[in-house]
């Protein structure tokens, strides 16, 4: 099932009042309000940016957090390979703010990690099970007794799991190699594994310029994307939460309005073409929803939780439980003002 990011321009237009550091957008000192004199709460902000979240992608190349904090914070960005590296960096405390899968922040947050999740920025379709090109492989019932590369703690591998389920085979019924997403490309394209549950934007990629073929896609199987905080950071810094927060909403915007240009960040951070990162956006990813987590994320959840359970990955569903009543933290995002950068 596919849904659009940008259905009508008008629309987003109307709605709209948002990479690495090496591609500077125009005006984009012209973007935010002169650097006020505020006193921040701390003098280092770290935040991840990922091809996953196209909402950090932007924010980072307009530099909207450097100049509205005026020289006073210095921001480190620190880029995620996929969600379990944002896990790692939230828990290790490397990270104050990082971009996981709903299902990541989920099996994070019942595993112990204190984090919180304070803004949907996405529902991307970004999983979906893939095959070399030429293989003879047609459905996800097809894949007993092979070879699937997959990254452990990421939407892909819960995706996997979903799959497979639903073709009623098991984690016992393949062999999951634990890849992390580049190197489970790689693995598919050079015939190491017979299948790759993969993640945009290699997913896309690989189909464009490898020929891989998708065998399975399903957006419900799909977690949405979730901006985390750790407990200490949203305890010790909210004013610095709520500028994130501010951001990304400015970023949502930003995106809305500036399709081509949005694209072309993602492409230059992701190395991939032009073609392949508007396929990404438009025709994978949702980005004009309601960023506040609340029933529809929860409801996601509530089904995926006892599938880590089953898996081994959470000890219990009481823990699943206690997470799910503790993950969302609705304060900044519900406090959101994305004018205060024009």
């Amino acid at each position: 099932m596919t849904k659009k990011l940008f259905p009508l321009l008008a629309a987003a237009a109307a709605a709209a009042l948002v990479l690495t550091g090496c591609v500077q957008g125009e005006g984009s000192a012209t973007d935010v309000e002169e650097p006020s004199t505020t006193e921040w709460s701390s003098d280092v902000l770290n935040i991840d940016f990922a091809t996953y979240n196209p909402l950090s992608l932007i924010i980072k190349d307009q530099g909207w957090l450097e100049e509205a904090t005026g020289g006073d914070v210095t921001i480190n960005w620190i880029q995620s390979a996929g969600s379990n590296k944002a896990n790692e960096g939230l828990r290790a405390g490397a990270l104050d703010v990082g971009s996981t899968a709903g299902s990541a922040a989920l099996l994070a947050r019942s595993n112990g990690s204190p984090i919180q999740t304070i803004e949907v920025y996405t529902q991307p379709n970004w999983a979906a099970l893939l095959v070399p090109a030429g293989s003879s492989i047609t459905s996800v019932e097809e894949l007993a007794g092979k070879s699937i590369a997959a990254t452990k703690g990421t939407d892909p591998y819960f995706f996997l799991l979903q799959a497979l389920g639903e073709a009623g085979l098991s984690l016992s019924d393949v062999n999951v190699q634990n890849l992390q997403h580049a190197d489970g490309k790689a693995a598919l394209e050079s015939g190491a594994v017979d299948a790759w549950s993969g993640l945009d934007p290699l997913l896309s990629t690989s189909v464009a310029t490898a020929g891989s073929k998708i065998i399975y896609d399903n957006i419900d199987f799909n977690s949405y994307g979730f901006l985390n905080a750790t407990e200490s950071f949203l305890e010790k810094s909210p004013d610095l939460a709520q500028l994130v927060i501010d951001a990304y909403e400015h970023a949502r915007a930003w995106a809305i309005e500036n399709p081509e240009e949005t694209a072309a960040i993602l492409a230059e951070v992701a190395a991939i073409d032009t073609e392949v990162a508007e396929a990404v956006l438009i025709d994978r990813t949702v980005i004009d929803l309601d960023p506040v987590p609340g029933d529809k994320q929860r409801e996601v959840l509530e089904f995926i939780g006892p599938i880590f359970v089953e898996s081994g990955d959470v000890a219990n569903q009481d823990d699943i439980d206690e997470a799910l009543d503790s993950l969302f933290n609705t304060t900044y995002i519900e406090a959101a003002d994305p004018a205060r950068f024009g």
